[in-house]
Parts: C-alpha cells; sequence; structure tokens
C-alpha cells in the first residue's frame, strides 16, 4: 500500500512540475532567445542520436530546464523530458548535478543523480553495443566576469527566483545554451570499470567541468584600471625606463612619470561588459545588413582551448576594419570571451576610438623605434594582460592587405609574446591563426586606388559614415579558427633551449620568433574559405579577355571544386558545397562585383568590367596558395606538351620553394613528389591530360581547362623570370637597384600586356623573391648571383612562359641599360 501511495505521489509531483513549466515556456519563449553552443551541437559535437543521449545540467532549475529544453529541440537533440528505454528499461534523459541554491551554500553532486550514472553503467556490464552520450549542458544568464574592487561574483549561476526573473528580463537575448563534448560511458567502464565510485567520480569531473566552464564564458574580472596602472608604473622595469627618459630628455622624474602614465592612458583598454552588450545589438543589425550569413569553423578548436586554461591569443589575417568586430561578435556567440584587441592607434578618433576602447582595444602606435620608455610599457602592459588571463589578439600583418594576399608577418607582437611566456606566464599560452574572409570587402575600392598611388584616407568619423551609407548585400563572411599553436610546445620541439634564461639575448630567440609567426601565417592558409566570389574570380582573371562563355565557366567551377574535394590541400579548408550553376547565380546576385552576363548569336558569355578586373584580383588572391602547385604542374604540362615525370618533378622542384614561401604553402619539399602524384592523378582522372606510364602530356579535348588551370600562376613566373633576367644581365647588382629595376621592368610589363593584378610590380613582393633566392643558394658569399643555377631556373621559366613576355622582358631591361648612356 505504501508503495501505492508513494507512486501515487510521485506521479501527481510530476504533473505539477510539468505543469509548472508550462506554465514558464509562454513568458520565457518571448523573452529568451535561442543560442545554443555550438549552432548545430550534432554535427559540431559529433554526437551519435541513434545511441541513447543523456543530459547533465549543473544545478536544479526549472528556468533553465524550460530554456535548455526549447534549445534541444531547436537543434534536433532528443527531448530531455522523454525516458532512454533501454533493453526494456526506463531511465531518465536528464540529471540535475545538485541541488541548487540553498540558503547558505549549494550541495555537492545529487545522491540520485549519481545513482543515475550507476544505473546507466551497469547497462553497459550488460549489453555491450551500448554506448551512452553524457552531454554536460549549462545555460549562461549573461557575461559579465564582474570587477576586480567589486566583491559580487558574476551572476551566471544559482540564482534565485527573483533574480531569474530579473534576468530573464535584462539578460533575454544574452542567453546561451552551451552543450559541451560528449563523454562515452562505454569509454568510462572499458578503462575505469562499473562501480559506485565511478559514479561518484563522474559527477565530481562534470561539476569541475561546469566551473571551467563559467570561466571559460566570462573570463577573469575586469581590472581597476587605475589599480592596474599604479602597480605597472611601479615595476622596476617601467621605473628603469623612467629614470632614463628622465636623464636622456633632461626632465625631472615627476614629468618622466606623468609621461608614462600619459603612455599608458593612451594604450590601455577600458571594457564594459553593458558597452559589449549594446555593440552585439549593433552588430547583429550590421552583419544582417551586410552579408546573408557568417559562415563559422573549427569553433570547437577555441572552446576547448579556453576549458582547459590556456591563455589564448587570436592571430587573425587583416582585410578589412570590420575584422576587429566580426571576430569579437564571433568569439561572443561561440560562448567565449572577447578578446583585448591590439588596434592601431590610427583608429583612436571619436567618436569610433572611445567606444572601441570600451569594446576591449588597446591602442598601439605604428613604430616605437627610438622611443624606449613607450616599448617598455607597451610590452609591460601586455605582459600583464597575459599575467591576468586576459584572451588578446593582434593582426601579425601589421596593417590590411590591400591585395587579398597575406603580408610578410611583423614580428614585434609575437617577441613580446614570447617574453611573457619566458618572465612569469604560468598558464599555456597558445596562438590560434584565425582565417577571415568576405565575398566583398567594404574597403576593396579604396585598396585599388591606393594601389595605383592615391594617398591613404586618414581614418575619421566622416569616412565610417561614407561607409556606412554602402551598406548592403555583400555576400557571406567567413570565420574558420586554425590549427593551435602552443608555444611552449613548439618550443620544446623546434628549440629546446629556449627553457635557459640565462642568456639575456639567446641566439634562439629571432630565430623562434621568425619561426612562429611563419607558422601562423601557413595555418591561416591552410584555414581558408573557398567561396562562389573567389572561385569565379579565379576562373574568369585566368582569361585574357577576362570572359568566358557559361559553360566554360560553370565547367571550369566544377573543375576547381572536384580538385579541392578530391586532392584537398588541408584538411581545414572550407570548400564549397553548391552546385557551379548555384555558385554563379550567387555571384551574379551579389552588387558592385561587376560580373555580366551578355549574350551573342551563340549563347551567354560572363564577363568582368574592366574597373572590376582589378577589384576581383583581392578576391582570387585570397585563395591563390590553394591552387599555385596545381597551376604551376598545368603550366610545365601545357607548354612542354609532353614530359616525362622525371623532368616534370625536375622543374616543379625549382620553382616550387619560391611559391611556398611567398604564398605560405604548407607542402614541405619530402612531401612534394607524393603531392604532384595526386595532382596529376586528378588532372588525368578529369581528362585534362594524358598518362602513358611515366609520360604526360595534353588531352586536346580538355586543353581549354588545363589553360585557365596554368593561368593562376602566369604572373608571378613573369615576375621571377624579370629578377633572374636582370640577374643574369648583371650578377652583381645591388638589391636595392635590382628590386628597383625588377618594379620598373613589371610596370611596362603590365601595360604592353595588360595585366590587372596589382602586386604585380609591387615592390615588396621583388623583395621577398629576392631574399628567397638568397636562402636558396643563389648568391654567392659575396653577394653576386650564381650564374650556373641562375641560368638553369631561366631556361625552365622560358619554356613555360610566352615567347611575347620574354621578349618584352629583354627588350626592357636592354632599354634600362642604354637610359644612363643616354643621359
Amino acid at each position: 500500500m505504501q508503495d501505492v501511495n508513494l507512486g501515487v505521489g510521485k506521479c501527481i509531483m510530476t504533473s505539477l512540475l510539468n505543469l509548472y513549466r508550462k506554465v514558464l515556456e509562454a513568458p520565457l519563449s518571448f523573452l529568451v532567445k535561442n543560442n545554443p553552443i555550438p549552432s548545430n551541437p550534432i554535427e559540431e559535437l559529433k554526437l551519435n542520436v541513434s545511441q541513447p543521449i543523456v543530459y547533465v545540467l549543473p544545478y536544479t532549475s526549472q528556468t533553465d530546464f524550460v530554456i535548455f529544453r526549447k534549445n534541444c529541440l531547436s537543434v534536433g537533440l532528443p527531448d530531455p523530458i522523454e525516458t532512454n528505454d533501454i533493453h526494456g528499461k526506463q531511465l531518465p534523459r536528464y540529471v540535475f548535478l545538485d541541488e541548487g541554491r540553498q540558503i547558505f551554500k549549494s550541495k555537492g553532486p545529487k545522491k540520485e543523480t549519481e545513482k543515475v550514472f550507476y544505473n546507466y553503467l551497469e547497462l553497459h556490464r550488460a549489453f555491450g553495443d551500448l554506448d551512452v552520450q553524457v552531454i554536460p549542458v549549462s545555460v549562461l544568464w549573461g557575461r559579465a566576469p564582474g570587477r576586480e574592487d567589486k566583491g559580487k561574483l558574476p551572476q551566471l549561476r544559482l540564482l534565485n527566483g527573483m533574480q531569474k526573473t530579473i534576468a530573464a528580463m535584462w539578460f533575454g537575448r544574452d542567453t546561451f545554451v552551451r552543450f559541451s563534448q560528449a563523454v562515452s560511458l562505454r569509454y568510462m567502464v572499458t578503462e575505469h570499470g562499473a562501480d559506485q565510485s565511478i559514479a561518484q567520480k563522474l559527477a565530481r569531473v562534470a561539476k569541475m567541468h561546469f566551473a571551467k566552464q563559467r570561466f571559460s564564458a566570462t573570463g577573469p574580472r575586469l581590472p581597476n584600471r587605475q589599480a592596474m596602472f599604479n602597480k605597472l608604473l611601479q615595476s622596476p622595469v617601467i621605473l628603469s625606463a623612467i629614470a632614463d627618459e628622465a636623464k636622456s630628455k633632461n626632465m625631472s622624474r615627476e614629468r618622466a612619470h606623468q609621461e608614462a602614465e600619459k603612455i599608458l592612458k593612451e594604450i590601455a583598454a577600458d571594457v564594459s561588459y553593458e558597452n559589449l552588450r549594446v555593440l552585439d545589438r549593433l552588430l547583429r543589425w550590421l552583419w544582417n545588413k551586410l552579408y546573408q550569413g557568417i559562415d563559422i569553423e573549427n569553433a570547437d578548436r577555441v572552446r576547448q582551448l579556453a576549458l582547459e586554461g590556456h591563455e589564448i591569443v587570436y592571430v587573425p589575417c587583416h582585410r578589412s576594419h570590420i575584422d576587429y568586430l566580426l571576430l569579437s561578435y564571433v568569439l561572443y556567440h561561440q560562448g567565449l570571451v572577447p578578446p583585448h584587441i591590439a588596434a592601431g592607434i590610427n583608429l583612436n578618433f571619436w567618436p569610433a576610438g572611445p567606444i572601441f576602447r570600451r569594446s576591449g582595444a588597446f591602442f598601439i602606435r605604428r613604430t616605437f623605434k627610438g622611443n624606449r620608455l613607450y616599448s617598455t610599457i607597451f610590452r609591460e602592459y601586455l605582459g600583464e594582460l597575459f599575467h591576468r588571463g586576459y584572451s588578446v589578439e593582434y593582426f601579425i600583418e601589421g596593417g590590411r592587405s590591400r591585395t587579398g594576399r597575406l603580408l610578410t608577418p611583423k614580428t614585434g607582437m609575437m617577441s613580446m609574446t614570447l617574453q611573457a611566456l619566458q618572465q612569469r606566464q604560468t598558464r599555456p599560452i597558445t596562438v590560434v591563426p584565425v582565417y577571415i574572409g568576405y565575398e566583398h570587402v567594404l574597403e576593396v575600392d579604396t585598396y585599388a586606388k591606393e594601389l595605383r598611388g592615391a594617398a591613404k584616407e586618414k581614418e575619421n568619423a566622416g569616412l565610417v559614415l561614407r561607409v556606412i551609407k554602402k551598406l548592403r548585400n555583400l555576400g557571406k563572411g567567413y570565420v574558420n579558427f586554425g590549427e593551435p599553436i602552443t608555444l611552449s610546445n613548439y618550443l620544446n620541439q623546434h628549440y629546446p633551449e629556449w627553457k635557459n634564461t640565462d642568456d639575456e639575448k639567446p641566439t634562439w630567440f629571432n630565430k623562434a620568433v621568425d619561426s612562429i609567426s611563419n607558422q601562423v601565417m601557413v595555418n591561416i592558409n591552410n584555414a581558408a574559405a573557398v567561396n562562389a566570389m573567389n572561385l569565379t574570380g579565379t576562373a574568369l582573371l585566368s582569361s585574357r579577355q577576362r570572359a568566358l562563355s557559361r559553360e566554360q565557366l560553370l565547367e571550369q567551377l566544377q573543375s576547381y571544386q572536384e580538385f579541392l574535394q578530391n586532392v584537398p590541400y588541408s584538411d581545414d579548408v572550407i570548400v564549397p558545397a553548391e552546385s557551379p550553376e548555384e555558385m554563379l547565380k550567387h555571384v551574379l546576385g551579389l552588387e558592385r562585383v561587376g560580373v555580366l552576363v551578355e549574350k551573342d548569336s551563340f549563347g551567354e558569355l560572363v564577363r568582368l568590367e574592366r574597373n572590376s578586373a582589378v577589384l576581383m584580383t583581392y578576391y582570387r588572391n585570397n585563395i591563390q596558395h590553394l591552387f599555385a602547385l596545381p597551376s604551376l604542374v598545368a603550366s610545365i604540362i601545357l607548354h612542354y606538351e609532353k614530359i616525362h615525370n622525371r623532368e616534370l618533378l625536375h622543374a616543379v622542384q625549382r620553382i616550387y620553394p619560391f611559391l611556398k614561401n611567398e604564398l605560405f604553402i604548407h607542402i614541405e619539399k619530402e612531401e612534394l613528389t607524393l603531392v604532384v602524384e595526386k595532382i596529376i592523378a586528378e588532372f588525368h582522372r578529369q581528362k585534362l591530360i594524358d598518362v602513358d606510364g611515366d609520360v604526360f602530356s595534353i588531352n586536346d579535348r580538355g586543353i581549354r581547362t588545363l589553360q585557365l588551370w596554368a593561368s593562376a600562376v602566369r604572373e608571378i613566373l613573369q615576375r621571377y623570370r624579370i629578377t633572374i633576367a636582370i640577374l643574369q644581365y648583371k650578377p652583381d647588382i645591388a638589391r636595392n637597384a635590382l628590386e628597383k629595376e625588377s618594379q620598373s621592368v613589371a610596370q611596362r610589363l603590365s601595360v604592353l600586356h595588360g595585366i590587372n593584378a596589382p602586386e604585380f610590380f609591387d615592390k615588396a613582393v621583388f623583395a621577398e623573391f629576392t631574399a628567397s633566392l638568397k636562402d636558396n643558394g643563389y648568391f654567392d658569399e659575396a653577394g653576386n648571383a650564381v650564374t650556373e643555377k641562375l641560368d638553369e631556373l631561366a631556361d625552365i621559366l622560358n619554356h613555360i612562359i610566352s615567347a611575347e613576355v620574354n621578349l618584352t622582358i629583354r627588350s626592357a631591361i636592354e632599354k634600362a641599360e642604354e637610359m644612363p648612356a643616354q643621359e
């Protein structure tokens, strides 16, 4: 009888609980927006929905449960209210870890929760095919971390009923439901067994996980700005720099101290959580106005690093001023703390400067040269951010790329990061390379003008308003988190002597900074986002007339797409899943891209407007590194017409090191033969070439597609030929003169042969190529060119560059030699 009464009582309690949840659903559905993290947990967390799932929530809260259930259903996860039926045994699909808010404190893990875990573990012992997935889930109400000078903890958990009501009204749009990586109970049983102690351990581990998750979502408390200043200004390193400043400029210590405080105020961020909330709403409107969506990939990498307690340094490529805003917005909506961002001092103008500063920007001058006080203060401030556990973001290229290609890294910030690791950092520092891409960059028109020689316009409020007036549909944006680099692991592997801190200026340090900086660029390129815009631009620009028939364009897009799928550049590259027809339709629907469709008696032609050709090179250059090696292979086969595998590999091995250096390609010398074999196999599969044993030749049916493939590196090889030809003519020419003359010849070539690529006559790319020649042994110890090696490389380039271009190069060099004599 007693059991019957207990059953009836339990049934009544369940009915009342369900009724209470129903009452909560209406206001909460209005006040609280669905914000699951990740947005597609089944795919991103690799969940097996054919196996049972158990959700673990940190504490008992019916309000949290209603929100959590709503998010579960929105992403296609099993309904938590229903039970799991496992071989006839009914077990709950969710558990609360502890009791929640008590009078004085929260309890430890609930006994009934441990019992549920034990029941699931027992079933695994009985049924070998069972693998229950335990998913920790937490509801985050707001993200304010609190301040160091305030006693209260951030209100993320254990809120009482009244607090939840206020939070729902105030933070409803800032409430996130975080789904964590599932724990396999099959793994737990196999590794640790299935007794009661394992169930207790599982509950304890889950409790620790939620504590880490809360910290990863909010970060450390925000600093008392003046207290931080006082601490920094009393550090021995800065006091020494102040003393030197006073002595070198013949001023009082008090005045030098005031100057130091002024510099700190100029640099330091002043983060406001309320400012971030307001900015979040503004940015949500902005992205909806600008783009058709933001594709985010591999954010789980960063979430895992945050959970593991890493100090995270985000290093994105730099395409646009929007990069600052986009990455912070994405991280916030991935349940992570927006970083402190190193922003150029040129952005510290009213009203943007104060907004950026309160959103986490700290400002950096373009150069520290000759200003020891400034460089010391900045280095110590950056070290303090690391020491306090704030994530940091900086742009290693130093400025926005005007050409769409990655720029040579500026290593100053990386050097300071390594110094922080050496000095007092206890948490591991991990650098996260980030690829940011757009189907249309707001400033691309300005970039084209600057590359043609126009002066760079200073950032100001008027410029911002002019940009805002242009807001319209610009396609998609892409944020892809590349392979992280944990600095201590990297140094242990490549520079094991780094732990020896006796030397003030260790010999390994600068090499390590350069090596890590270069690896960051390689990892950014490994995470490139291929999209309809840059694929279409690549195809159209590969045609000398910047026009293709619709059929040929679609065929080329398909060839690119299939190649990237069958011979993937890296595991992190994003390849569009849409058909070529859908991609072309998408590009034609974008505004201000200059892609036109014309009809003649034979059908439709797709072409680029003349003024848009230069702009389109920007988007082509975003992914040029993906096609450089297959394009080189295509170019060699096309121009040789028939070539033996041995000769092909020889030619590739001579040219590839320069492409690798210029385009930050990850393929190592030892991998080259295997990758070329895969390229050949794919070209053969696409019927672009014929393979007869070890001899490769053109397949006439695919010759047009092969020509378009070969064109992707045509201009790069022409640049190489210019510098090689000058060195053959004058082996002892000075480096500066070589770069300047190379640039002049390239400008002439671009006019005579209609080359629209803005980087074609950029002096910086010639400087990089000259440095690469030196690294690969093309100069002797006296600095003179090694003619034997040059002649071999020139012979290969002569075969794959048209006769008329070679003639123009030779005549331009001869003309340059005659000019001084005529003067």
